[in-house]
């Protein structure tokens, strides 16, 4: 769901058991089929290397995605002489950014020319066509604001003035209403989701819609989408650019400035610790400069929303599904493959459980993870639902028997501080940043503090709740 290209290698069964109901046998080519772009079951060696070659090509190209390879045992174990392969060529397998739409961008730069109030909706789709440069050039030229999906943090930086932050369920007030009230959306490798988008019959009633997909399905999947544009993001974005020249809009712009005014991100200062704090505080340290991976759950929209990133690609989490358990692993492999940057994992406390046990992985390889756990006590994404849609019936959410993450961290010598003063942030952060290797904090936070804004599920644009 988030596009990501992953190529899976699974074993199976000797062929002959194939079918059998034999030891671990399971029909793990059928049960991928809905959850991957494509898969394999090989059934002859000789066929093993082009598969492979195929495999690697299909998850990389167009809309990337997972390609299953189930290779059974004897296939495994079987020598075969490698041959030299000439080009992938895989009948009905067609790159949708080879189709001409030359006539839908000249259709789409008059409309641009035309918009008094246009908002440029970027997501992950830019990052995976290696389209960021674009993407920022077109907004350098045209001065035209940007907000972003979840999976599209940091393909702008978001300390600048023309960004909005985050839009929709968990996103800022005002990137909510600069979409609202605007009369251009120009959508770019985004899906229109239930979270970004809620209710579509409520969402932009003003606009027209650009959207530039390399993925065809997509286009007006969920949304009506006035000028269509299927292609790949950077070859489209190239020809926006050299097309495009900047005009000025002083008073939409004055407009976008003054809804950030008065809709700022802000937290109650209650003398608690509140996990707002912790984030903004990592955030102005490091100017976003680290690689930050995230659970799901509050923690992850907070993080979210008071993180700042500069770069792509340095803000990992699981999007179209919300996996728990995904951060830390994440984390562990964003450091083995950027050493050169400093690694942090924010975490709930029930999400940190999923995958508790890779402390041995990052204690082994000594791996510079720093691993934040954001402890409320609870499930607290949940825990949120049921007290603003369920009149607070707290049902299986509170972690009543957490154990104390400490101890459990320097039982596989790894050092770690527990913080539950919000005099004692920044400190910590120092310390943590600072210190040689992995390293853990257990951050005691406000137990029942909520991520606002937020908009209902299905709800309109501009219904936020859940404020004092």
């Amino acid at each position: 769901m988030d596009s990501v290209p992953v190529v899976a290698i699974t074993g199976q069964v000797p062929l002959a058991a194939i079918g059998h109901d034999s030891f671990q046998e399971a029909d793990i080519y059928g049960i991928s089929i809905p959850i991957t772009k494509y898969n394999y079951l090989v059934k002859n060696v000789e066929d093993l290397q082009r598969v492979m070659n195929e495999a690697f090509y299909i998850a990389n190209t167009g809309r990337k995605g997972v390609v299953l390879v189930d290779i059974p045992r004897d296939i495994q174990t079987t020598e075969v002489k490698p041959k030299k392969l000439g080009p992938v060529e895989i009948p009905g397998y067609l790159e949708p950014f080879q189709e001409d739409n030359s006539r839908q961008i000249a259709e789409a730069i008059q409309a641009i020319k035309a918009a008094r109030r246009p908002v440029v909706y970027a997501g992950g789709g830019v990052v995976s066509s290696g389209a960021v440069d674009e993407l920022r050039a077109f907004i350098e030229k045209t001065r035209i604001p940007i907000t972003t999906t979840l999976m599209g943090k940091g393909v702008y930086p978001e300390r600048d003035e023309l960004a909005l932050g985050m839009l929709g369920m968990h996103g800022t007030k005002y990137a909510n209403y600069s979409i609202y009230e605007s009369d251009l959306i120009i959508a770019m490798g985004v899906r229109f989701d239930d979270r970004a988008v809620g209710n579509v019959s409520r969402f932009a009633p003003l606009a027209r819609i650009i959207h530039m997909d390399i993925d065809a399905a997509e286009i007006g999947k969920r949304m009506a989408v006035h000028i269509p544009i299927v292609g790949d993001l950077k070859e489209v974005l190239s020809t926006f650019n050299q097309k495009l020249q900047y005009q000025a809009r002083k008073r939409w712009l004055e407009r976008v400035v003054q809804l950030k005014q008065e809709h700022p991100l802000a937290f109650k200062d209650d003398g608690k610790l509140k996990p707002q704090h912790i984030i903004k505080g990592l955030s102005d340290v490091t100017k976003g400069e680290l690689i930050v991976t995230t659970d799901v759950g509050q923690h992850q929209m907070w993080s979210a929303l008071y993180y700042l990133t500069a770069e792509p690609r340095r803000f990992i989490t699981s999007g179209g599904l919300g996996t728990m358990g995904f951060g830390f692993p994440a984390a562990i492999g964003a450091a083995a493959g950027r050493s050169d940057l400093p690694v942090v994992n924010i975490a709930g406390d029930g999400s940190f459980q999923m995958c508790i046990q890779e402390l041995a992985t990052v204690r082994m390889y000594n791996l510079p993870v720093k691993m934040f756990i954001i402890n409320n006590g609870y499930l607290g994404m949940v825990r949120q639902w049921q007290q603003l849609f369920w009149q607070g019936r707290y049902s299986y959410t509170r972690l009543e028997f957490n154990p104390d993450f400490c101890k459990v961290a320097e039982g596989y010598d790894i050092p770690a501080l527990r913080v539950t003063e919000p005099g004692e942030v920044q400190s910590a952060i120092d310390k943590a940043l600072n210190t040689d290797g992995p390293v853990l904090v257990d951050w005691y936070v406000d137990k029942e503090e909520n991520v606002i804004p937020m908009i209902p599920p299905a709800g309109g644009q501009t219904d936020f709740i859940g404020e004092d």
